[in-house]
């Protein structure tokens, strides 16, 4: 799967912002990471790529929250290379062409696809 860097991923952002038709990929928020919604249809998504730098790497569970936000904040950034961003791919509704990050959270005794609108005011370029 085809990396995606930091220039790549603000233009899925600003493309999937574009996007004005209504679809059935957002009729729940998905403004902050959240389980799967059960309308969410994954055949209708594509995916176009990842964040991961390694899969075999053990990736930071660092989160990158300067402004006080948390993991299930709708304003809270989205850092490429923080958590969970870097274990996120990018997909595409083939619907209308709005973009998402999603990865599996693996807890002891769960696993569960995750999802949150790329937005391109959320992105920042951070440094671990």
């Amino acid at each position: 799967m085809q990396k995606i860097d930091f220039a790549q991923l603000m233009l899925l952002a600003r493309a999937s912002a574009d996007v004005a038709v209504p679809c059935s990929c957002c009729t729940v928020s998905l403004a902050a990471w959240q389980r799967l919604p059960a309308t969410l249809e994954l055949d209708r998504f594509e995916e176009v790529g990842t964040l991961m730098d390694d899969p075999y790497d053990e990736p930071t569970f660092v989160e990158y929250h300067p402004q006080g936000t948390r993991y299930e904040s709708d304003d809270a950034p989205i850092s490429p290379r923080h958590y969970p961003s870097n274990l996120s791919q990018i997909a595409r509704c083939l619907n209308c062409g709005r973009h998402y990050l999603r990865y599996n959270e693996a807890g002891g005794y769960f696993t569960e696809l995750r999802i949150r609108a790329l937005q391109p005011q959320l992105l920042v370029d951070a440094a671990l």
